[in-house]
């Protein structure tokens, strides 16, 4: 074990020697991501960042297939959905422990579902859990025998089995979290194909192979994930060979990867939304014309084919494409049309107030963060809106954004990769999904239709009919445009030519397994 320590380790230390002598250790893959994580508690993050790291430590009872959104069996071997989709009752797998030794079983997987929706359970403080209510309309987690879970819910929830393959699905360590308190995200314990081995800040999270993993051993020893906000170091760092894969790759280097042997470029589709939020609680995007003017103004085109490389396509709602059955093709993009920006601008009244847009420096999913930001201040700044952009490191930028936008800022850059067409709506634009009410509709968007058809979308278990709502869904938010609908993200990743096995997930997690290092 100490060998594997010191690999991974010295990967970390020559990653910053110069460029001629920056090499990886064998059999220990180094990974360059976009920031530090927030926490290693798959209950109490958001972040795509931090859930590539959480998904090889971690196991749920389902998990998605390989290449799909597909549902398959993980730690649970089979479950059965009663008639009325109020029962979901799950056999569990035998014979896996913990990384700490103790015995995964029924008793586990209720102390985690307890921890997260039970206010007086011993260990709900330690959390914030920021994702716990893909689960709120689970009513009671019974451990019927030992490897046997029922789940009671109060009503038919369609994304359930989905929601359990999310990483606010992953099964933590009772005897850990007991141990540990509101330490245990810088203490973290699964039962995953790799173990928590060290977390130096704004430096690496060092994990090692688990060789008992119910699932067979790892190939690779270690695996070091290192943060490099910076997108430009980040290159370096790949191109150096400081790095064995680098995600979030700039869409204006990918063609300089693909064009060179000794690397390997993977791109893959998924569920993606890029957007700007509008603050509709204060200031002029109260105003639904100020909004739609600010859609007009706005050149996606050039975002995506200049800004990004041609790395997305132009977004034109809250609904990915990628959902083809619940996406509404009928619902186009908001034209390129500064004239009739300026127009909707003169009929709102808008006198030239300051508009303060919060960008980030980087982040999950946030694709050039900066350069978008810019081009869209320059946009808007073109139809006469003023609008001065103030730029934060990621975390930071998410406890400022977060939390609402309320005397702060009238506009905030976001990404959400999403496992559900339910997600990212029913987290960000329901009016019950308030920040004060622990959802992200920071921009504090209110329609009744809406709330109504997303509530009634989760308990519809026919897919045709929860389709034809998120259609709907989307019609009427395009309309009221409560974001600047921008882009669809293919994210892309680069690895060295002696990484193999390797591929991008639709769930835009990073599932290292199966990966070898020759």
């Amino acid at each position: 074990m100490k060998r594997l320590i010191a690999a991974a380790l010295a990967a970390c230390v020559l990653a910053f020697a110069p460029a001629a002598s920056a090499q990886t250790p064998p059999n220990v893959v180094v990974v360059g991501q976009i920031a530090e994580p927030q926490s290693l508690d798959p209950h109490a993050v958001t972040a795509s960042n931090d859930f590539r790291i959480l998904v090889n430590m971690y196991d749920g009872l389902v998990r998605f297939a390989d290449g799909t959104l597909e549902v398959e069996p993980s730690l649970a071997e089979s479950w059965e959905i009663s008639d009325d989709a109020l029962t979901y009752t799950f056999k569990l797998r035998e014979g896996v422990s913990f990384h700490d030794g103790t015995p995964f079983n029924a008793e586990a997987v209720k102390f985690n579902f307890d921890r997260m929706l039970d206010e007086t359970h011993p260990f709900h403080d330690t959390g914030p859990f920021p994702l716990s209510f893909f689960f709120s309309s689970v009513d009671e987690v019974t451990a019927v025998d030992e490897y046997t879970i029922e789940f009671k819910l109060s009503e038919p929830f369609a994304p359930f089995l989905s929601n359990l393959a999310y990483p606010t699905g992953l099964i933590v360590s009772p005897a850990a979290v007991e141990a540990s308190g509101e330490d245990f995200g810088r203490n973290p314990v699964g039962t995953g194909a790799f173990r928590f081995q060290e977390w130096q800040s704004n430096q690496r999270v060092v994990l090692t192979a688990n060789p008992d993993y119910w699932d067979g051993a790892p190939a690779l020893e270690a695996v070091v994930f290192r943060p490099i906000t910076d997108a430009n170091t980040r290159v370096a760092e790949m191109l150096s060979g400081g790095l064995d894969i680098m995600v979030e790759v700039p869409p204006d280097s990918i063609g300089q990867f693909r064009e060179a042997a000794e690397f390997t470029v993977h791109e893959q589709a998924g569920p993606h939304v890029w957007y700007v939020m509008l603050n509709m609680k204060e200031g002029p995007f109260q105003n639904v014309a100020v909004r739609q003017a600010a859609n007009f103004a706005v050149n996606k085109e050039s975002l995506v084919n200049d800004v990004l490389q041609g790395a997305a396509e132009v977004s034109a709602g809250p609904v990915p494409p990628a959902f083809a059955w619940a996406y509404n093709e009928e619902v186009d993009p908001y034209p390129y049309d500064p004239e009739r920006a300026r127009a909707l601008l003169e009929e709102a009244g808008y006198d030239g107030e300051e508009v303060v847009f919060y960008v980030t420096e980087g982040g999950s999913g946030m694709l050039d963060p900066v350069a978008m930001g810019t081009a869209i201040q320059a946009d808007l700044a073109a139809v006469g809106m003023n609008v001065r952009i103030e730029t934060y490191e990621w975390n930071t930028y998410l406890g400022q954004v977060n939390p609402g936008l309320e005397g702060k800022a009238d506009m905030a850059e976001m990404a959400w990769m999403t496992n559900d067409p339910d997600t990212l709506p029913f987290l960000t634009l329901r009016s019950a999904a308030l920040p004060e009410e622990g959802g992200f509709n920071s921009g504090y968007y209110s329609n009744p239709d809406v709330d109504e058809m997303l509530d009634q979308a989760r308990m519809v278990t026919d897919q045709e009919e929860r389709g034809a709502l998120y259609k709907d869904v989307q019609a009427l938010v395009h309309d009221d445009a409560p974001w600047i609908f921008v882009a669809n993200w293919v994210q892309g990743a680069v690895t060295t030519a002696n990484v193999e096995n390797f591929s991008l997930q639709p769930s835009f997690f990073l599932m290292l397994h199966d990966v070898v290092k020759n």
